[in-house]
């Protein structure tokens, strides 16, 4: 039986930023690939071309997160889901009211409810296949998370420090700044980061309920 390696903190950084650059293969995607494939900007994508697009980056983002969350346990043996704790009363406030404050920030940075804004927009078939990718995308943000969270623990010996979700905000938060081309989007981007992180401390890093509390954070 192969045995696995003692985990260290840059191991963990580099997981953390293997699901940063997962997210990035919808880049590759979309301005390499695609453009030769259907003959258009992405800005100009049929209903059809925009819908397979998400399909193939669900795929991807899928692959990747199986593949982090395989390596993670089998070479290095950090299973992340083995936090099953349960919160108490407090706890769940705590989380909740994080959870709230983050879709008050999503509503003042939309100008409303985004949800609703999106289904208007989009038209209940996209509507439908987009927030697929949304859930896709929360999956490996998580991931970032939980690896960030991971290292900074092991490299500074404190676990009362949002580690993870400064590493989501330092790369998925910030990077909306070059892809908005708006500094207040990567400011609000690293800010939610940071509660997405703080969220998954307060549960006690039980990615079974901080998945979807992260997830109501980040689509509503």
């Amino acid at each position: 039986m192969k045995k696995t390696k003692a985990i260290g903190w840059m191991d963990c950084l580099n997981l953390g930023l293997y699901a940063f650059l997962g997210l990035g293969l919808e880049v590759v995607l979309a301005f390499l690939i695609e453009p030769i494939i259907f003959n258009t900007s992405i800005a100009k994508y049929s209903t059809g071309q925009i819908i397979s697009h998400w399909i193939v980056t669900i795929i991807l983002w899928g692959i990747m997160a199986l593949i982090l969350t395989k390596v993670s346990k089998r070479k290095y043996g950090f299973d992340y889901w083995a936090y099953k704790d349960e919160l108490n009363r407090k706890e769940w406030t705590i989380a909740l009211i994080l959870v709230l404050l983050a879709i008050g920030i999503s509503i003042w940075s939309w100008r409303g409810f985004k949800v609703y804004k999106e289904f208007h927009n989009l038209g209940w078939l996209k509507f439908i296949f987009q927030y697929m990718y949304y859930l896709m995308e929360t999956a490996l943000i998580l991931l970032i998370v939980v690896f960030g969270q991971k290292a900074g623990e092991l490299k500074f010996h404190k676990s009362n420090i949002p580690w993870g979700g400064i590493l989501v905000g330092l790369t998925w938060g910030l990077v909306h700044a070059l892809t908005k081309g708006e500094l207040m989007v990567g400011i609000l981007g690293f800010v939610s980061g940071i509660l997405y992180g703080t969220v998954y401390l307060i549960v006690k890093k039980n990615v079974r309920i901080a998945y979807p509390l992260i997830a109501c954070m980040f689509i509503f």
